[in-house]
């Protein structure tokens, strides 16, 4: 199988290559910068940028399947940024995706998308879409997944979405380095009580989950076809 992992040199994108590559499948990846890296790894490279139409249709020439992590992050920045990053780039590969019959697309959410205000305890996988999200990058996000499970089609194109919360592990360039640089400068600050329970994700279990999800695509019937699942 030919896979396309978009942001293939990320920290999630990266790890689900490797596991792509150690179980025997093709993979090509599409990012805006280049990365050695991955074609040490066995990985095509692709430098394009996906909110460019042209670029996510010469990305996906080929493959059966995609597996899309790339997105715009953070909590500043203008909509428009968020918007090209996380709507557009997900909407031209869907459009490429359904011109080149790709058969299954696994899109990287995140538990931000269905978050109000307060904690959310045993949250389920229909947690509604709020109103009004608290940033664009929720707001960005949830609307990029509302297209790709509308996309979903067990015919066709069949769509699934997971929600990996807080990935950390090996190679972490973020959430953990952070975390203790702030510890030792006395500056690491408790949101809450202190006692309020905090839900993370392991890489490789965020990256496992990605496979899984991509290969019960392939179930009869479509399998989390159309559907969005909290890792």
């Amino acid at each position: 199988m030919k896979v396309l992992v978009t942001g293939g040199g990320g920290f999630l994108g990266r790890r689900i290559v490797e596991l792509l590559r150690e179980r025997g499948d093709e993979v090509v990846s599409v990012a805006r910068g280049d990365y050695p890296a991955l074609r040490e790894l066995g990985a095509a490279t692709v430098r394009g940028d996906l909110g460019v139409p042209e670029d996510a249709r010469r990305a996906v020439e080929g493959v059966d399947a995609i597996i899309h992590t790339a997105a715009a992050v953070g909590m500043w920045g203008s909509y428009a940024y968020f918007k090209r990053g996380n709507v557009l780039a997900t909407q031209h590969l869907l459009d490429a995706a359904e011109a080149e019959g790709v058969t299954r697309l696994v899109f990287t959410s995140s538990p931000s998308v269905t978050f109000q205000s307060g904690d959310v305890e045993n949250g389920k996988q229909d947690l509604p879409y709020p109103a009004e999200h608290l940033a664009y990058y929720p707001e960005t996000k949830a609307e990029a997944e509302r297209r790709v499970l509308a996309a979903h089609d067990p015919d066709g194109l069949r769509t699934t979405s997971l929600r990996p919360h807080l990935i950390w592990g090996p190679r972490d360039p973020h959430l953990l380095p952070r975390l203790v640089e702030r510890a030792r400068k006395g500056k690491l600050k408790i949101v809450g009580s202190g006692t309020n329970r905090v839900d993370m994700t392991y890489i490789d279990n965020a990256a496992i989950a990605h496979l899984q999800a991509l290969d019960a695509l392939d179930r009869e019937g479509g399998g989390p076809g159309g559907k969005a699942y909290f890792v």
